[in-house]
């Protein structure tokens, strides 16, 4: 699939984030919630059913969606707390389709994981309460399957508004953001505005961490519907709503512009150049998109090495931490840039000395380039006794050839 034929599914925050307000916001997209509620019943959960309705929050119309739990014979709602084994069982039981049921898992993992340092308890010694309800539940699956039918194959979210002030848990009154949404949206970017609600909860903080490939401004796309999800509060001068962008992504001449990325540098001057290949690979291994190393002359004439480190936004704090553990650098810097790549495409071709994989990019106007992957032709080079260079520029010919 190249990116132009990429569904996006953009989440705008400037409320922060929920698992009913990403629901809300699904079902404002044209998906019935009849069908959401259809689909769910696969989960084989019961005691719930499921409501939406128009709302206006600060002027603005969201769908606002209501699991409506069934109240036991003393008339309390029943939010029975449930362990890591409780929500494994019914995920592994269900009839959804696989991938659903992967990313459903994966999702509470973090919850359980991020409840269980707050504390410190294993994650599957954990015991939720509100986040092992039904309605987390519901909310968790529900936007899974609204995405799936909205055909979406790549999230992405902005920076995520927290809230401030504190709110009521099981653990009693906790500051906003909750532990467990903090420890959630680590290397995440997040702020923190002066509106005294909680506006991210750990529902739609695990929901959000996991289905994002990237926190940034809008990506150039083809826009098909712009939905609004509510929150449950009507916050004065503040639209208590998450916007939903669902469309295709576009492309200029053959190549497509990538949301931002982070660059990350530093200069270092004082250490063994042996360890530069260890830090490169603990620098992939940590999510950098590209690492290189510049030699440069730094003050007092001392030769150094300027390390550059290009990354998605949520993997700076890894990074960072990479450098800062495994290099003798004091500090580092860093700033947001925009790309643009060429959609590209790895084929296997047949040579006379085997298959090789090759990395093939188009553009508009006939542009065409192709990269013969190294280590196939290392290979091939010492298998056969043949110059490097001379099976690279075979592999180039043959795929100028047949494309």
């Amino acid at each position: 699939m190249s990116e132009r034929d990429v569904r996006i599914a953009y989440f705008d925050c400037p409320s922060g984030i929920s698992g009913d307000m990403c629901l809300g916001a699904i079902v404002d997209s044209g998906v019935p919630v009849q069908e959401i509620a259809r689909e769910l019943k696969r989960l084989g959960i019961k005691g719930y059913d499921l409501k939406s309705r128009k709302v206006s929050r600060s002027g603005i119309t969201a769908v606002k969606v209501d699991v409506v739990v069934e109240r036991s014979k003393t008339g309390s709602r029943k939010l029975e707390g449930r362990t890591w084994k409780d929500i494994t069982r019914i995920i592994d039981k269900s009839s959804l389709p696989s991938h659903i049921k992967r990313t459903g898992a994966s999702v509470f993992q973090r919850l359980f994981a991020a409840e269980g340092k707050v504390h410190g308890k294993p994650y599957d010694k954990t015991h939720l309460h509100e986040l092992g309800a039904l309605d987390c539940l519901v909310d968790v699956f529900g936007t899974l399957i609204g995405l799936d039918l909205l055909s979406v194959d790549k999230v992405c979210s902005s920076p995520l508004n927290l809230g401030s002030g504190s709110v009521e848990t099981a653990h009693g009154r906790l500051p906003v953001p909750a532990p467990a949404t903090a420890e959630i949206l680590k290397g995440v970017p997040v702020y923190s505005s002066d509106i005294p609600f909680e506006l991210t909860t750990p529902t739609g903080a695990a929901l959000i961490r996991e289905l994002a490939g990237n926190f940034t401004t809008l990506p150039m796309m083809k826009i098909d519907r712009i939905c609004y999800g509510a929150g449950q509060k009507d916050i004065p001068a503040s639209p208590n709503v998450i916007r939903l962008f669902v469309g295709q992504a576009v492309s200029s001449t053959g190549s497509t512009t990538m949301p931002k990325v982070t660059v990350i540098e530093t200069n270092i001057d004082d250490m063994n150049p042996q360890a530069y290949e260890y830090l490169m690979k603990l620098l992939f291994s940590a999510g950098a998109l590209d690492v290189c190393l510049a030699p440069v002359i730094m003050k007092k004439g001392r030769p150094g090495v300027v390390v550059t480190v290009l990354c998605s936004g949520d993997r700076k704090a890894d990074i960072v931490g990479v450098l800062f553990r495994e290099t003798t650098t004091l500090g580092v810097r860093f700033y947001e840039a925009s790309r643009a790549v060429l959609d590209r495409e790895i084929k296997k071709v047949e040579t006379p000395f085997g298959k090789v994989r090759t990395k093939i990019a188009k553009a508009g106007g006939g542009m065409f380039k192709s990269f013969p992957e190294y280590e196939d032709c290392k290979r091939i080079a010492k298998k056969h006794g043949v110059p490097l260079l001379e099976v690279m520029g075979l592999v180039t010919k043959i795929v100028s050839r047949v494309r």
